[in-house]
């Protein structure tokens, strides 16, 4: 099939890209580079379309030239904080600009569409492993932009006719294991890029936003799901559309969390290095557990998460900074 892959220049993005390569799918990108690399595209020998949704001509245009099977959509603006201070931002990108990517799949007939959703959609947390039927109630616009587009979605199944998978990521993390590609955020906010560049010596250290929540070592816990599997699960949404099924959302995670103290203690393992660690307040907004009940995706999938430990998870993404950390770097 060709696959247009919206972000796919990006972290996640660019990961499912060289999967669809593998499995045998011709990806096409399409991307702004505000956020992600052109040289991603490079190394992976795919054809890069530098366009920006906002600009509904060229979009039109663009869908209209490739005419693809399918459409996975990446792009979005995803830091929470920020996405406070500028909401018109958030809102103009994530949900006006997928308006634009929709209508004009509407036009040329393109009919399944993958979606990176996200676990921010559910809100504050009224159980620590949250399913699918969990409430929905964003706590911020970045929450609120990925749920408007959900609801969107809905209604473009209703009246025109395009099926979609929507993932609700948990905590995307590691990188290729070959280290050929990675992630490379400016301003980079995970955990554990943030430790491994301070073990480098690119920052200062690592602080510890609060220890004093209800877990069993007082930091917050998280379900942190390695990107390749990330990839696979909308490899497999592919799939699932094709046979004729029905829409969905789906919980995109492994099931297991892992605490900021348990994730530092393995950068420290695997690098045999210590890191400079600061305890900080707690952040506004952040739940004691996040974990994915995912279930639902194992049984209409059959998706199986390879990396269920988080040792391995962070050992790939250690070889990519080993590598530079950067795709300019080499």
């Amino acid at each position: 099939m060709k696959v247009l892959v919206v972000g796919g220049a990006g972290y996640i993005g660019a990961h499912t890209v060289r999967m669809l390569q593998a499995e045998g799918h011709t990806p096409i990108i399409l991307d702004n580079l505000s956020a992600g690399h052109a040289e991603a595209a490079r190394r992976l020998g795919v054809p890069l379309e530098v366009v920006d949704l906002g600009n509904k001509e060229k979009v039109a245009v663009l869908l209209a030239q490739h005419r693809p099977d399918a459409v996975m959509h990446f792009a979005a603006f995803a830091l929470v904080g920020e996405s406070v201070s500028h909401p018109s931002k958030y809102y103009h990108n994530n949900v006006i600009a997928t308006i634009n990517l929709l209508d004009a799949m509407r036009d040329q007939g393109v009919k399944r569409f993958i979606f990176s959703s996200t676990c921010a959609t559910y809100g504050n947390p009224t159980r620590p492993t949250l399913d699918e039927t969990h409430p929905q109630q964003p706590i911020n616009p970045y929450g609120w932009s990925k749920f408007m587009v959900e609801q969107i979605l809905k209604d473009y199944d209703r009246a025109y006719g395009i099926k979609h998978v929507a993932l609700r990521y948990f905590n995307a993390a590691g990188s290729s294991p070959d280290g050929l590609i990675g992630e490379d955020h400016d301003p980079e906010t995970h955990l554990i890029p943030v430790c491994f560049q301070a073990i480098q010596g690119k920052r200062n250290g690592v602080t510890v936003f609060g220890t004093d929540y209800d877990t069993p070592d007082g930091t917050c816990i998280r379900d942190y799901i390695h990107v390749d599997d990330l990839a696979k699960a909308h490899i497999q949404a592919i799939d699932y559309l094709l046979k004729g099924n029905p829409s969905v959302m789906l919980n995109c995670g492994t099931g297991h969390g892992h605490s900021v103290r348990e994730v530092i203690d393995c950068v420290e393992a695997v690098t045999g290095k210590k890191l400079n660690v600061t305890i900080g307040e707690r952040r506004e907004g952040d739940p004691p557990v996040l974990v994915a009940s995912a279930g639902k995706i194992r049984s209409l999938f059959g998706w199986s998460p390879k990396y269920t430990e988080l040792r391995p998870i962070v050992e790939t993404a250690w070889t990519w900074f080993q590598r530079g950390g950067k795709y300019e770097a080499r």
